[in-house]
């Protein structure tokens, strides 16, 4: 059966999620995240990529991007995973694949969805329970976002965080406030859900505007069986 081709549209964001194969560790020490940071800063631009937020969890990462290409993440993708790898097996004397196979990933429309999954992806060690806030995980872009830290990787703010003040200081304000409260339960499974099926993350309206726009069914179908262990988010980074 033919895999299902990525939803992806220039210029709209895209939140994507690479996990290590078998669920499987995939950043063993902080060196390793310094390096795949290092070059996800590198071949981002190359590829047309803007990055907005990401976070390196022990066994999946996960990013928030807006492709100026329908190719973009993939180019950005295949060739920041494909160093990473050659790194880690080098480094560690070990051989075979690393990652699962292809990323998951989903656009996202609207400011409650984009802004959502910036949460989202940054919560993701308190939902984990590795750290109580955010902001003590140092392998995110919490810091960046929310402080104005500079961080290796270069960040692009989208223009719904650019909207949330008229300055840097009561944009970062803002943005903390977002953080005093969790995300609502039912947006955490609508983001998973797109994320693992491939599909548009938004208003009906938005899906069936994509839907138009490619021909194809952007959103879920009829519901099924529900999938186990979509998303697990468990797992301490270094201690």
């Amino acid at each position: 059966m033919p895999r299902r081709a990525r939803i992806a549209l220039p210029g709209v964001p895209l939140h994507l999620i690479q996990r290590g194969n078998n669920r499987q560790a995939c950043f063993f020490a902080e060196d390793d995240c310094r390096f795949y940071l290092d070059w996800l800063a590198e071949h981002a631009p190359r590829s047309g990529c803007q990055v907005h937020a990401w976070v390196l969890m022990t066994n999946h990462v996960h990013l928030l991007l807006t492709p100026e290409a329908e190719d973009s993440a993939g180019r950005l993708m295949k060739a920041l995973g494909q160093r990473y790898v050659q790194y880690v097996n080098r480094t560690y004397r070990r051989s075979g694949s690393l990652w699962e196979g292809r990323f998951r990933s989903c656009i996202a429309g609207e400011e409650s969805y984009v802004l959502g999954c910036q949460r989202y992806i940054e919560l993701n060690p308190v939902r984990a329970g590795m750290v109580e806030h955010p902001a003590e995980y140092p392998w995110s872009s919490y810091r960046a976002n929310a402080r104005g830290e500079a961080g290796r990787v270069p960040l692009t703010p989208h223009p719904l965080y650019l909207a949330l003040g008229r300055d840097d200081g009561e944009r970062r304000a803002a943005y903390r406030e977002l953080f005093r409260y969790e995300l609502e339960p039912g947006l955490v499974d609508e983001i998973r859900r797109a994320t693992n099926g491939n599909f548009a993350l938004g208003s009906t309206a938005f899906q069936q505007q994509v839907t138009a726009m490619l021909g194809r069914r952007a959103s879920r179908g009829a519901p099924g069986r529900r999938r186990h262990g979509a998303d697990p988010e468990s797992g301490d980074l270094f201690g």
